[in-house]
């Protein structure tokens, strides 16, 4: 109890806490009540600010959860990432080999006629000790070399010892990969240079301009010439010709395979799908697919036993997301078509979604390994193309291919093409039902910018005069599609959640700014009540205190 004037039960210094100086009526208990009464709506907004601090929070989790989904699935959006192929060789110790998904299965005959080597040289002539003065003309001289083409001069200066020259060889800024070093043979040192670099054509000569003496281009032998790998597949080339590489990790010649050549001599390669590897790549999607789904239901499900629902039920953000995933995993691949392709969806993989009611994975995506391995037994690059299609097109006639697409530009999809020749010449040309470009002395056809088709390139290779109608297939795989989808929801600027929650940013501050509002009426409410009450308490004190007079003198009185 704060007191200022003990007679009047008044404070004159701002706060005053009473209960009932003066005229004995708690008015604190009063006050506090009324408080209390008015506090209810700042309750009230502080519970409603925290459904809508929940909601940003749900929002947060969520998007999380899509980047997981994002970034596994990139890990398996093309061809080669999703589909695992392994390759062995019939003589690891001639050669081995690794597939990605690109690699057809089947087998490969391959013959090493010889591998590829870098250049070395030693010097002829040795030094008892690696400090013995090895240039002790007073004066400095030069080691002059040439390595892949490039000349390179170091200087000696006078009192050099063998490790000073390795030293000056190997931190030279102008040195393009020639490492010097010292051999011991138990009696003496040699200095020997070697390029790191195989191949015929990293070649490393002692220059003519070389002034150190004992160390020009006749005082070193050659240990071991460059040379390029030798190599035939499957019989080719004919006759003496060979297949040439500077290195012995050859990655080029059969698509999808990398060979490592390890010594002279042949054998036999066979690629084979890892189909533990594709089922475990396709499962992983489904999980993540259903990860995400799962949050979606929890956050978004209505109970009609209780009919209560959930903390974003009805939310259209979720409702839009959740929309995408269902559409891009039931609907067939873009791009794909029945005429031209072996699978066009994945339910023809053996996915599909539980719809039983009650179920513990209602909603959610289901695999039957069963029928995946049979179509991977079938066709493992026509499955590997439904999730890892990057933007692989054709036609339907031999008379106009398909030559390139801008990325980020030309989508995928279906699209008819029409193009009218006269002489020889085009003369008038669409895609997708849209005016394309072309010119009169080229024979290409490129979708405008503005369209889907923008970018697509198209070769015309039959010039015969008349009108030809033809379709295109640009196909995008289900990894790839879900991934660009993925990136535009849970863009930090432009997606959907992005948005909610700076919405819900922004009504939790203005629901702040009525927290405030009201906390600072209630606190000038309290201290008008306290002044008004302390006032009415020293009114009822004095007359009180009246009240007691009079019955004294009237007691007097009487008496």
């Amino acid at each position: 109890m704060a007191i200022g004037d003990v007679t009047s039960g008044m404070s004159t210094s701002g706060g005053i806490y009473f209960t009932g100086i003066g005229s004995g009526t708690d008015f604190d208990t009063l006050i506090t009540k009324l408080v209390e009464v008015e506090s209810s709506r700042v309750t009230t907004y502080k519970t409603w600010q925290q459904t809508w601090e929940d909601k940003k929070t749900a929002f947060q989790e969520l998007n999380t959860a899509m980047l997981s989904m994002r970034t596994a699935l990139q890990s398996m959006d093309t061809i080669s990432e999703f589909l695992q192929k392994g390759a062995s060789s019939s003589d690891t110790d001639v050669l081995s080999a690794t597939a990605d998904g690109d690699a057809e299965t089947g087998s490969y005959s391959f013959t090493v006629g010889q591998l590829a080597k870098n250049k070395m040289m030693v010097t002829t002539s040795g030094y008892s000790s690696l400090t013995t003065v090895v240039n002790s003309t007073g004066a400095s001289r030069s080691l002059v070399y040439t390595y892949a083409g490039v000349t390179v001069s170091d200087a000696i200066p006078a009192g050099s010892t063998l490790t000073d020259i390795v030293n000056i060889v190997n931190t030279n800024s102008a040195n393009t990969g020639v490492r010097a070093s010292t051999i011991y043979d138990g009696s003496n040192y040699y200095l020997q240079l070697r390029g790191l670099d195989t191949g015929e054509a990293n070649d490393l000569v002692i220059s003519g301009a070389s002034t150190l003496s004992g160390f020009t281009g006749s005082d070193f032998m050659v240990t071991q010439e460059c040379q390029d790998a030798k190599l035939k597949i499957n019989g080719w080339p004919l006759s003496g010709a060979w297949i040439s590489r500077s290195t012995n990790t050859v990655t080029d010649v059969i698509d999808g395979l990398s060979l490592s050549l390890k010594s002279t001599g042949s054998g036999n390669i066979t690629v084979e799908t890892d189909t533990d590897a594709v089922v475990e790549n396709v499962q992983n999607f489904i999980d993540q697919v259903n990860e995400v789904k799962a949050m979606l239901k929890e956050l978004t499900e209505y109970d009609s036993t209780t009919e209560t629902g959930s903390l974003l039920t009805g939310n259209y953000g979720l409702q839009m997301i959740d929309s995408m995933i269902k559409s891009i995993t039931s609907a067939p691949g873009v791009g794909f078509s029945s005429e031209r392709d072996t699978y066009i969806s994945l339910s023809s993989l053996g996915i599909s979604t539980d719809a039983t009611e009650g179920s513990s994975t209602f909603g959610q995506l289901l695999l039957d390994e069963d029928i995946l391995e049979a179509a991977l037994a079938s066709n493992a690059n026509a499955v590997g193309r439904i999730f890892g299609a990057q933007y692989i097109g054709d036609t339907d006639s031999a008379d106009v291919s398909y030559t390139s697409y801008i990325d980020g530009i030309t989508k995928a999809g279906v699209y008819d093409v029409s193009y009218t020749v006269q002489n020889g010449k085009i003369t008038s040309a669409s895609i997708g039902g849209h005016a394309a470009i072309f010119y009169s002395n080229s024979s290409t056809i490129t979708g405008q910018s503005g369209f889907a088709e923008a970018g697509m390139v198209l070769t015309v290779g039959n010039l015969t005069d008349g009108t030809y109608t033809h379709k295109v297939n640009l196909r995008q795989g289900k990894a790839g599609e879900l991934v660009d989808r993925l990136a535009d929801l849970t863009n930090a600027d432009t997606g959907p959640l992005a948005i909610l929650e700076d919405n819900y940013t922004t009504i939790s501050d203005n629901i702040q700014e009525k927290i405030d509002y009201e906390t600072k009426r209630i606190a000038t409410m309290e201290t008008r009540l306290r002044d008004r009450y302390s006032r009415l308490d020293t009114l009822l004190g004095q007359y009180d205190a009246l009240q007691t007079s009079l019955e004294s003198q009237i007691a007097q009185l009487d008496s």
